[in-house]
């Protein structure tokens, strides 16, 4: 494995060139441009903020950003993964006609997407400073935002080990970018976006099943966008079963085990996928 990353070393122009040739086409004649990649997740939110707020009667205040600081980690984390499914498939000819480390390829997909959920990390800063100028009163960061880019590096190797691992087995099995979707879309249910870990606890913890919180917990995204809400934003009480529940804090355990599994995933998906990059060129 060291003798690929250095390799990987000696080719990172071409890496970072791909990565700004996905950038550039992305929005090429776009006159929005980067704003584009906004769009979705915030008429998301807007939705979900007036459907919770409106006919749910959820008057938990600027529910808003709460959505948004789980809503982009998840959307960084969905987005790598379904580009990443057909790195492979979509450039089989240059694999065939030209030698280059094949880890590129899925890199650069997840690279260029780590860009634009960085911006939108600034933008949604910026809109929580906005927010602050308009309504003063509690000012939105604390001291858990210097959390964040731990938080970035624990989400970038997460995202990086998966990318490998569905960019290699999708190129011999095509199921595989499906079955990425449905999950994807299952995931979104089971991450805390549209409600909170608040209630999780009370729904489990409070009514004697103890087990399924540590089992939701344990699942590495839904951490990630705890602790991404957790460390951005000033904790608040949540409201749920017709009353406000006082906050939970960052609860270290299972952060750093999902540290811990993200690292165990890079190397594990960076293993399979050089296993297995040498027989792209048989796919026909």
């Amino acid at each position: 494995m060291l003798n690929e990353l250095k390799e990987l070393w000696k080719f990172r122009e071409l890496l970072f060139s791909m990565v700004e040739r996905d950038l550039r086409i992305r929005y090429k004649n776009s006159f929005f441009g980067f704003l584009w990649s906004l769009l979705n997740p915030l008429l998301t939110v807007v939705v979900m903020t007036f459907v919770f707020q409106t006919f749910m009667q959820n008057p938990t205040k600027n529910l808003s950003a709460y959505i948004l600081a789980a809503y982009l980690p998840y959307m960084f984390f969905q987005l790598c993964l379904m580009d990443s499914a057909q790195t492979i498939l979509g450039n089989v000819h240059l694999i065939k006609k030209i030698y280059f480390p094949r880890e590129i390829l899925p890199l650069a997909a997840v690279m260029s997407n780590f860009v634009h959920f960085a911006l939108a990390l600034v933008v949604f800063f910026v809109y929580l400073i906005g927010v602050y100028i308009v309504h003063p009163g509690i000012f939105p960061f604390h001291s858990g935002i210097l959390l964040v880019p731990v938080l970035l590096v624990i989400n970038f190797c997460l995202v990086t080990g998966l990318a490998f691992l569905i960019s290699a087995a999708n190129a011999f099995y095509e199921d595989v970018k499906y079955m990425v979707g449905v999950v994807l879309y299952l995931l979104f249910f089971l991450c805390p976006i549209m409600y909170f870990v608040e209630q999780v606890y009370h729904s489990t913890v409070n009514k004697d099943h103890a087990i399924l919180y540590k089992i939701y917990n344990l699942n590495p995204i839904a951490e990630l966008c705890t602790a991404y809400r957790k460390a951005i934003l000033d904790p608040q009480p949540v409201y749920f079963e017709g009353q406000f529940h006082a906050p939970i804090g960052m609860d270290w355990k299972y952060l750093w085990i999902t540290a811990g599994f993200s690292v165990l995933i890079l190397f594990v998906g960076y293993g399979f996928f050089n296993r297995m990059k040498w027989r792209f060129v048989e796919r026909p």
